[in-house]
């Protein structure tokens, strides 16, 4: 494994078998978060708002579709299910009358302490008796991997 800490990428030749990991722990990540999403009633996407706004508080449709990359006519979409399904409700913004404000309810708090709860305990579990410094390099990893990703995906490779 000492090659893959190497900054030339023809010094491994383990590199495609290391992305073949990378791609199937993504695609174990879609799926565990496709179920947990789905057993509270929650697409993906939907699950972006509501998270978005149990964060953050109560926002604007227009803040929410630039949060999640969205347009308005898609996080519009969104919130109309969400409100549907009683997770978000509209309510007049304070201070800007053309306004609404998407705000959680208590179907939508009470999901959101459920999920934030298995988060935490999920996150314990798969971390549990790895040492801090080891957490820490993955997550180092992590962040690289995705950085040049993000690159190879957007066309801004620097080669």
């Amino acid at each position: 494994m000492n090659g893959i800490h190497n900054t030339s990428p023809e010094a491994c030749s383990d590199f495609p078998a290391v992305l073949e990991r990378v791609f199937a722990f993504a695609t174990s990540v879609q799926h565990y978060m496709e179920a947990g999403l789905t057993a509270h009633g929650l697409s993906r996407p939907r699950a972006s708002v509501v998270w978005l706004v149990h964060r953050n508080g109560p926002q604007t449709q227009r803040a929410l579709a630039r949060a999640i990359g969205v347009t308005a006519r898609n996080v519009t979409a969104l919130v109309d299910g969400l409100e549907q399904s009683g997770f978000v409700r509209r309510v007049a913004h304070p201070e800007d009358r053309r306004a609404l404000l998407v705000q959680l309810t208590d179907q939508g708090r009470s999901v959101t302490a459920r999920l934030a709860a298995e988060y935490e305990r999920h996150s314990a579990y798969l971390f549990a008796g790895l040492p801090d410094e080891q957490v820490r390099q993955f997550v180092a990893s992590m962040d690289l991997v995705m950085g040049r990703l993000a690159q190879v995906a957007t066309g801004t490779v620097d080669r």
